[in-house]
């Protein structure tokens, strides 16, 4: 057989199973038996497309990358969650949830055909310079964005500790672009810090859903217990991107002894699935407040979602995200991955979450705090603030030897309450909720 007629029946082969085709060889011909009439139609164009580019095209082309982008593109129109991973891609995307990777510590979408910030992960260079949940990324080191696609975008995005990335950025209410230029450092991997508000109300953010996530939740509350019987919980999931269905999963069948907790339906049988709440020897009944907004999504919806339908939470913030589906990584035979949208996720009421969101039972705006500079600033929790921080090395850390860890969370506390009014105002409902629990309503 002449090379190109091998390279013709090696470029069909690889199309046909792309489309879900049977292939039948008889000599040197080759016979497709596709789905559907269409669907040969379809084939046979790209493949006389990819001849005429062979042919053609002013200069010669890789045909491993030619095959490539037709992946790319093909997997990339079906949803903005769905995408094709290089061999780099499928790995960097493994360590996001088994360990650490350097970048700017962003997670990012693609929303209404622009590539969009879900959330910044706080304590990480993102969250540092300002980068806030809903900005819409237009360019990324002078290259427009809208040209790339999500996996491009990210890779373009991270890259070694200690270098720069720099970015263009649209934001709601600001007059022109803004433009960021931001360190790469390496992304922690703790996900949760607490503290206690006063003696019987106890704060935890969660920032994202790792592998190890439930195990620090189930340690931290531990410790903030030690003895003493829990009021109240301040379960903060705002900005917190997601991250593994199964942690969210188990974080939230660490506040429930029954029940649903979220459900999946896909187009097979196989990615259908009920998860549901098991009896447990801890005790933990103490009322629950759960802080959200714009930059909480995917995981922390269903964390959201699962106490608010269990009547296990009250709900306090802004609507979320909405990122209702769930994605599935597929390794593919030569190291690539292939990230698909396999299903839906409903709440235990049977709600979607996708484009909708979990509206909050409270709702209640955050109002950035006014610094001495007289400039607001549009943070919530900062990283210091928060009982087991990464150090900074500036010497701003409270110094463990000369002051007690009364003292330390006493004005952790306060600064948190002074800065943050979601917090203060979970903190004033959580401290009311043992009087109007016992209120009697009128018959």
């Amino acid at each position: 057989m002449p090379r190109s007629n091998k390279k013709f029946l090696l470029q069909t082969i690889v199309f046909c199973v792309l489309i879900g085709s049977i292939l039948f060889f008889n000599g040197n011909t080759v016979v497709v038996k596709a789905g559907t009439e269409d669907a040969y139609k379809n084939l046979e164009l790209l493949t006389e497309v990819l001849r005429q580019i062979e042919k053609n095209y002013v200069e010669p082309q890789n045909n491993q990358k030619l095959v490539q982008g037709a992946i790319k593109g093909m997997v990339q129109s079906l949803d903005p969650h769905s995408s094709f991973l290089s061999k780099d891609e499928h790995q960097d995307l493994l360590s996001e949830t088994k360990g650490s990777f350097s970048g700017i510590g962003v997670e990012i979408t693609v929303r209404d055909n622009v590539l969009t910030v879900v959330s910044p992960i706080e304590g990480t260079p993102a969250y540092k310079e300002g980068i806030q949940a809903g900005d819409k990324i237009i360019k990324i080191d002078g290259k427009v964005a809208a040209d790339m696609s999500l996996p491009e975008a990210v890779k373009s995005i991270r890259g070694e500790k200690g270098t720069k990335v720099n970015l263009t950025i649209m934001r709601e209410g600001a007059e022109k672009p803004l433009e960021f230029t931001v360190t790469r450092d390496v992304i922690p991997i703790k996900s949760v810090r607490s503290t206690l508000l006063n003696p019987k109300i106890a704060y935890v953010r969660v920032s994202n859903f790792q592998s190890k996530t439930t195990n620090d939740l189930s340690a931290e509350l531990e410790k903030l217990q030690n003895g003493r019987k829990l009021e109240g919980l301040v379960l903060d999931l705002r900005n917190n991107p997601g991250g593994l269905l199964s942690q969210a999963i188990d974080v939230s069948d660490l506040f429930l002894e029954s029940g649903v907790i979220v459900s999946t339906k896909g187009r097979e049988s196989s990615q259908d699935m009920k998860a549901t709440a098991h009896k447990k020897k801890t005790d933990r009944n103490y009322p629950i407040i759960v802080l959200v907004n714009g930059g909480s999504a995917s995981a922390a919806e269903i964390v959201a979602g699962a106490l608010q339908d269990n009547k296990r939470a009250l709900i306090l913030g802004t609507k979320t995200f909405g990122k209702g589906s769930v994605q599935t990584i597929i390794p593919l035979s030569d190291g690539s991955g292939l990230r698909l949208t396999t299903a839906m996720y409903y709440t235990p009421s049977g709600r979607s979450i996708q484009a909708s969101g979990i509206e909050p039972d409270v709702e209640v705006k955050f109002i950035p705090p006014v610094e001495e500079d007289g400039k607001d600033k549009a943070r919530m929790v900062r990283e210091k603030d928060l009982k087991g921080h990464l150090p900074s090395g500036s010497g701003e850390e409270l110094d463990a030897d000369k002051r007690t860890e009364e003292k330390e969370n006493d004005k952790r506390a306060k600064e948190l309450l002074e800065k943050d009014n979601q917090i203060r105002q979970a903190l004033q409902l959580l401290q009311t909720w043992h009087i109007f629990s016992h209120m009697k309503t009128g018959s």
